[in-house]
């Protein structure tokens, strides 16, 4: 007679815990420091159901060190590598390009979505640094632009690609490169850095 209830709980809990599981999407993560990149220059993939848990997939591959504290908003990062927040900086992220109006625990992530997590600096109106973004276009060339809060991008004038231990200066947000072994990466003043690719 205890056969069906024991069947049924078990169910009950099965069906609980399954779909946490299956909500988890694979992404690619970026983390970019004051200074450097801590961990994904070229975005590596992790399976997560948010950013916060990207972030913390991250730091495990990468081993660096992360802080969350409790706020009455929900969970913070305070802290990433050796930089705590302090005063108007701090730990920030994007998804897509676009920063969420909600906490990193509360945005649900999709297949092939893009995270990065990144020191900023905020203007006294509220306003953070823009992210560069780089991609592939088509003759080997490469596309550097600069992604507001929103992910409204524009060309990112001025950037410089760094590549096999060169500077290229692009004018124009289009670079074409000759041959070149190493990862692609973009820098613009008071800019995030951009992604890595080939």
């Amino acid at each position: 007679m205890l056969r069906r209830p024991v069947a049924i709980i078990v169910a009950a809990l099965v069906a609980a815990v399954v779909p946490a599981f299956a909500l988890a999407a694979t992404v690619q993560i970026r983390v970019e420091g004051m200074t450097r990149t801590i961990f994904g220059a070229a975005q590596p993939r992790v399976d997560a159901r948010n950013p916060l848990e990207a972030l913390d997939r991250a730091s495990l591959a990468g081993e660096f060190y992360y802080h969350v504290t409790t706020t009455s908003f929900g969970p913070y990062v305070d802290q990433i590598s050796r930089f705590p927040a302090a005063g108007t900086s701090g730990w920030v992220f994007k998804v897509n390009g676009a920063s969420p109006p909600v906490g990193a625990d509360k945005v649900e992530l999709k297949d092939g979505d893009i995270v990065l997590w990144y020191w900023a600096t905020f203007e006294p109106s509220g306003a953070g640094p823009k992210t560069l973004e780089l991609a592939r276009a088509p003759d080997g060339c490469y596309l550097a632009r600069l992604q507001d809060d929103k992910g409204a991008r524009t060309a990112a004038r001025g950037a410089t690609l760094h590549v096999d231990g060169k500077k290229i200066v692009s004018t124009t947000g289009r670079t074409c490169l000759k041959k070149h072994q190493g990862l692609v990466k973009a820098t613009l003043d008071g800019a995030v850095r951009s992604n890595a690719i080939r």
